[in-house]
């Protein structure tokens, strides 16, 4: 009876700020982020929009099939949608799977036709598929194309180095929590290869229950587009143990890591991710670790506020990952202790703070280079991305 008590009370503020003049944005973003997400489809449908300021007045007609003549990556996304079976419901008829194949086909083609400084990757299309099964062709079209060219833009360069970029701040935000599994992981020399499909999918490849997925997508949708590597490294961080108990050695590390588990306490985890993203915002990591680094220019990631529509923040500092010196036993001593600490300490307005942060953080993908980036150097042997 509490629970729908909550839930009734959180629909009604949810469409109170959907029907204020202006929209209270500010409150749908909170809404998104807090416990339970959006709850509803029928919700997604009229607050997605919102917060990718997408003009349903607006929308795109359907792609035609013309699309398809003469497209260099029809080919490529053919083989990948026709490998999505298990992103439908099960139980779904198969023609009406394959009639919502066909328009994810469509879908993504239009995005790139009209777009083409934009390059497809393997793992796209787990994310426009939830869109469509969400919001459906129309309105997944515009709510994609917005997404591509905003918080996907870095995975879509003609390279991966600014993916690598992203997801070399893995490491930095484990240290931050807790140093001992930073230092084991740097020891078994295991990278981040085996987080790149969560990024890259947010969470869609990997995740079975549909249910998390959404959930998911509220959270990214109302916070920074770095948040899915916050949330990458609390997973990391909740399976402490896991990885403490595990063989030193890059391949049983990436095995166990790579294998995300499907019962994860996903409201903890955002509410974890969020926290840390309070405390320690990529500025922060980038400033401390420019105490310790030599700085090296290079490109980096625009990411485009979507309430301040006239600010492109273009960061374009990397560092280099330091080599520190630790006090080993002492740091493991302070571990523990340092990760309950920074994982329990009571927050009083993280939801407003990252409701904020989520609109004005003026940061892109800059990030820690690792000096053996994973994605370099990573042993050919049984490294399936995309199993």
């Amino acid at each position: 009876a509490d629970f729908d008590a909550k839930k009734k009370r959180k629909v009604a503020e949810i469409y109170r700020a959907l029907n204020s003049d202006p929209i209270d944005v500010a409150t749908l973003r909170r809404m998104a982020i807090s416990e339970g997400g959006l709850l509803t489809d029928e919700i997604r449908c009229k607050v997605w929009p919102k917060l990718l300021s997408v003009n349903t007045d607006d929308l795109p007609p359907l792609p035609g099939k013309e699309l398809r003549e003469d497209n260099k990556d029809y080919q490529q996304v053919l083989l990948d949608v026709r490998r999505s079976l298990r992103r439908f419901p099960p139980g779904m008829p198969d023609d009406q799977r394959e009639g919502l194949q066909e328009e994810l086909i469509d879908i993504i083609l239009h995005v790139l036709k009209r777009n083409p400084q934009l390059h497809y990757y393997q793992g796209y299309h787990d994310i426009v598929v939830t869109f469509l099964l969400v919001v459906g062709d129309r309105l997944a079209t515009a709510l994609v194309e917005k997404l591509s060219t905003h918080h996907l833009r870095d995975f879509m360069d003609s390279t991966m180095d600014n993916t690598k970029h992203i997801l070399n701040y893995l490491m930095p935000i484990i240290d931050q929590v807790n140093p001992e599994v930073h230092d084991f992981m740097q020891s078994a020399e295991v990278g981040t290869i085996f987080a790149l499909s969560w990024l890259i999918t947010w969470f869609g490849h990997v995740l079975s229950d549909f249910r998390h997925v959404v959930r998911l997508y509220d959270f990214f949708l109302a916070c920074h587009p770095l948040m899915p590597i916050y949330f990458a490294a609390v997973i990391v961080l909740h399976r402490e143990q896991e990885v403490l108990d595990c063989e030193c050695d890059m391949a049983s590390v990436h095995h166990l890591l790579s294998q995300i588990p499907q019962d994860l306490p996903y409201e903890s985890l955002i509410s974890k991710a969020g926290d840390l993203f309070v405390q320690f915002p990529p500025s922060e990591l980038t400033k401390e670790a420019a105490q310790a680094a030599q700085a090296e220019r290079t490109a980096a990631s625009t990411f485009k506020d979507f309430e301040l529509a006239s600010v492109q923040q273009r960061p374009d500092t990397v560092l280099r990952q330091r080599f520190r010196e630790r006090l080993r036993g002492e740091e493991r001593l302070r571990g523990e202790e340092r990760t309950k600490s920074i994982l329990t300490k009571p927050r009083t307005n993280r939801f407003v703070k990252l409701a904020v942060m989520g609109l004005t953080v003026a940061l892109g993908a800059a990030a820690l280079a690792v000096v053996k980036s994973a994605l370099e150097w990573a042993p050919k042997f049984e490294l399936q991305i995309f199993p």
